[in-house]
C-alpha cells in the first residue's frame, strides 16, 4: 500500500472584477443538429477591479447554442482595452440553465431571479501586453447576469 499524499491546500477564488457588456437584438440562426443556434451582438461595456480596468470593445459576438434539454451553451469572444491602452481577447466558454419558464421569460427580455439561473464559465485571457502575462497564466471563472439590454460578469482568479 502506497503512502498518502500530503493533503493539498484547497484552491481559493480570488476577485478580479467585474465586467458589463452591452448587447444587442439576438440574431436567430434557427434549428441545426445540436440545437437552436443565436448569436448575440456585444455593443461595447466596462470592465472594473483591483488589477486592471477598462472598456469592452464592440463588433464582438456570444455565439449561443440552446441544446435541446434547454440548457443554453454560450461561446463570448471579445476584446478588452485596459486604462493603459493594453488589449486583452477574451474567449468565455460556459452555461446558462434554469426553470424553463425563466429561460423563456429571459428569451422575451423579461428579468427574471437571477438567484435561480445557473450562469457560469471558464474565461481564457490572450495578450501581447507584458504587464498582463499573469492573465495567460492562471485558471479564472465566472458568474454572470443576463439583463434584457446588457450582461454583468464577475470574473475570478482560481488560486
Amino acid at each position: 500500500m502506497q503512502p498518502m499524499a500530503p493533503l493539498l491546500p484547497m484552491p481559493t477564488l480570488l476577485p478580479l472584477g467585474e465586467l458589463t457588456a452591452n448587447v444587442g437584438a439576438p440574431i436567430d440562426v434557427g434549428e441545426g443538429p445540436h440545437g437552436r443556434r443565436r448569436v448575440i451582438p456585444i455593443l461595447g461595456g466596462s470592465f472594473s477591479g483591483g488589477k486592471m480596468s477598462g472598456r469592452v470593445l464592440g463588433n464582438a459576438n456570444d455565439y449561443q447554442i440552446i441544446r435541446r434539454d434547454g440548457v443554453l451553451e454560450l461561446q463570448a469572444r471579445y476584446v478588452i482595452e485596459t486604462a493603459d491602452k493594453a488589449l486583452i481577447y477574451i474567449e468565455n466558454n460556459g452555461l446558462r440553465d434554469g426553470p424553463a419558464e425563466l429561460l423563456a421569460a429571459q428569451a422575451r427580455g423579461e428579468l427574471v431571479d437571477h438567484a435561480q439561473i445557473y450562469f457560469r464559465a471558464i474565461p481564457r485571457f490572450e495578450t501581447a501586453a507584458p504587464q498582463y502575462q499573469w492573465l495567460t497564466r492562471r485558471i479564472f471563472v465566472s458568474a454572470g447576469c443576463r439583463f434584457p439590454d446588457k450582461v454583468v460578469i464577475q470574473f475570478y482568479q482560481l488560486s
